[in-house]
């Protein structure tokens, strides 16, 4: 009974997964004779190669193993592992962290190949990384091997891959591994506890939906400044306003029309901005065309390409077009 709630939570799990897109096919290149390097900070789906001469840092399509340290800045990861892996215990996943880590180096002692877009995989390596399929001397899959063994989960960054599969279609097959690795309790989810799964991965979807909600929040709270009372770091808050174009706006205060605020204060670069002007609210961000008229002769040459792409203009009475 106790594997049959994890059956259904790994079933559950895997069909709503969403992965996000990358590249279109047919941008990926092929180089050969890749070189594990050895380095600080390498895990299982995160590591240094040597890429025609080039030490690179790379971070696996489609997959994610678990951290291998649960720093200030990957403990919050190593908890929505734990969860997903349903460990109750963090050292739990660490470990097998360290254990993925360590087949990867392990399936990488030979020259391997390394298909690759060069789309940027973020994360806080210095240099930045990049996302690779990687086949090993052997012809395997790193990333499913990875799955297969346990050692990963089938979640990240995916597109098409080096023989032609759709990025849903080697999705769904990673995730048909990761159940089988589940049923048999290989690798990480030998670990779990099946009658606590379920719930710490609501807590997860809770957590994360709160977090969600915040930075909603915070983001409607800053999307309104009102240029003819806001302070200095209050208008800093708007995109391309630094500190030298706050102090601008507030010398050429008071605006009463958009024109006198592309004119005047020079808010070309500040495209998000919403201002809050007399008669009404003026938002910056609505309708290039109907501007472009008006703007003209007041940005005195400035390219209308830096304008806005959306801009409301207001007439004398106040009212919106």
């Amino acid at each position: 009974m106790r594997w049959f709630w994890l059956i259904c939570a790994l079933m559950s799990a895997l069909a709503t997964r969403a992965y996000a897109a990358g590249e279109g096919p047919g941008s990926l290149i092929v180089i050969t004779n890749a070189r594990y390097v050895a380095r600080g900070g390498n895990d299982g789906d995160s590591f240094h190669v040597a890429l025609d001469g080039q030490v690179r840092a790379v971070r696996l399509y489609f997959v994610d193993t678990p951290e291998t340290t649960a720093s200030e800045l990957t403990v919050r990861r190593v908890r929505e592992q734990m969860r997903y892996f349903g460990h109750t215990n963090p050292a739990h996943t660490v470990a097998y962290g360290h254990r993925a880590a360590a087949f990867t180096r392990r399936l990488l002692r030979q020259p391997f190949t390394v298909y690759t877009a060069f789309a940027n995989a973020l994360g806080s390596t210095e240099g930045g990384r990049i996302y690779v399929f990687v086949v090993t001397a052997d012809g395997k899959d790193l990333g499913e091997e990875l799955v297969r063994r346990g050692l990963a989960r089938a979640y990240g960054m995916g597109r098409t891959t080096p023989s032609g599969l759709s990025r849903e279609e080697y999705a769904a097959r990673l995730c048909d591994l990761e159940l089988v690795a589940a049923m048999t309790r290989a690798g990480a989810w030998e670990a779990s506890v099946p009658e606590r799964l379920v719930k710490l991965r609501a807590q997860e979807r809770e957590e994360a939906q709160g977090v969600r909600a915040i930075t909603s929040s915070l983001a409607a709270q800053h999307s309104r400044i009102n240029l003819n009372t806001a302070t200095r770091e209050e208008l800093m808050q708007l995109k391309g306003v630094g500190a030298k174009r706050a102090e601008a706006i507030m010398r050429a205060r008071p605006f009463t029309s958009a024109a006198d605020v592309f004119s005047r204060a020079r808010l070309a670069t500040a495209r998000n901005a919403r201002d809050t002007l007399p008669g009404g609210m003026v938002k910056l961000g609505a309708r290039l065309h109907s501007a472009r008229v008006r703007l003209r002769s007041a940005l005195l040459g400035h390219a209308l390409d830096n304008v806005a792409p959306k801009l409301r203009t207001l007439d004398f009475a106040g009212s919106f077009h």
